[in-house]
């Protein structure tokens, strides 16, 4: 099959994906990523499906991510001092989760992913509710886990959101606001995240028609064209529902998406 003839899939995904990003600050990954595993093995790609796939995830990430960040900005939801905490750990996980993920089996790799999904998706079903006095770490300790939403969300090819958006939940920070500054903490991920992906692709010997590494460019242009224009949608549905339905939403949608990775 030519590659340009799923254009028309990547263009689908892509809308899915950038309305799920603004919607719910997850970077669209959680769509992506098991999107392209199917559509690849449409074209034959056998050997690193799963990287090809979380690479070219966190590439399309970074145009979305922008998109999204304009349109919370707008609605003055993004906490810029906490982005700034967050972002050094991010960026180091990023890269350390790419370099990981280069060397881990496509098959294990999707079971890393649903694993993921799931545990995410139950905690926040489980819809405890923080301590009211509990507040964002400082220093080292918000290093630390920056850089281990980095590692995670580079392994399996999305912006964060399904770890930034929970965490900062947990401590205390309203939900909108949470979503709205995961959605600017998926810029960094994606962006450190797509070059180390690129680099390591090199490195493995990668030599996909049409990749550069592990980005593959004919899935990156089509979502990532769709996915720009979808996003701010997305975002402004965020400011218009009740938290109590984004949360139960974000939920069942990671549990889904969890599952089937793990079935597939």
């Amino acid at each position: 099959m030519e590659p340009f003839l799923l254009l028309p899939a990547y263009a689908v995904v892509g809308v899915v994906a950038g309305l799920a990003a603004g919607l719910l600050g997850v970077g669209g990954g959680l769509i992506i990523v098991p999107a392209l595993v199917v559509l690849f093995s449409y074209l034959g790609i056998d050997d690193h499906r799963m990287q090809l796939a979380v690479g070219t995830s966190l590439a399309t990430i970074v145009v979305t991510a922008i998109t999204s960040v304009i349109a919370h900005q707008k609605q003055g939801a993004i906490q810029w001092p906490i982005f700034r905490r967050l972002s050094p750990g991010i960026v180091f996980g990023a890269v350390i989760g790419a370099y990981l993920a280069s060397r881990i089996p496509s098959e294990s790799l999707k079971v890393v992913f649903g694993v993921v999904e799931v545990v995410v998706a139950l905690q926040i079903l489980r819809q405890r509710k923080p301590t009211p006095s509990r507040r964002l770490p400082g220093g080292v300790t918000l290093s630390l886990s920056g850089s281990v939403i980095g590692v995670i969300s580079a392994v399996v090819g999305i912006g964060g959101g399904t770890l930034t958006v929970p965490y900062l939940v947990w401590c205390n920070i309203a939900l909108q606001k949470a979503i709205a500054t995961s959605a600017a903490c998926g810029l960094p991920i994606a962006l450190a995240g797509s070059l180390a992906y690129v680099l390591f692709g090199w490195q493995q010997g990668v030599t996909v028609a049409g990749a550069s590494g592990f980005i593959y460019w004919p899935a990156f242009f089509g979502i990532a064209v769709t996915s720009m224009l979808a996003a701010p949608y997305g975002a402004r549905l965020t400011h218009r529902l009740p938290t109590d339905q984004l949360n139960k939403v974000f939920a069942l949608f990671l549990l889904l998406v969890g599952i089937s990775m793990l079935i597939s």
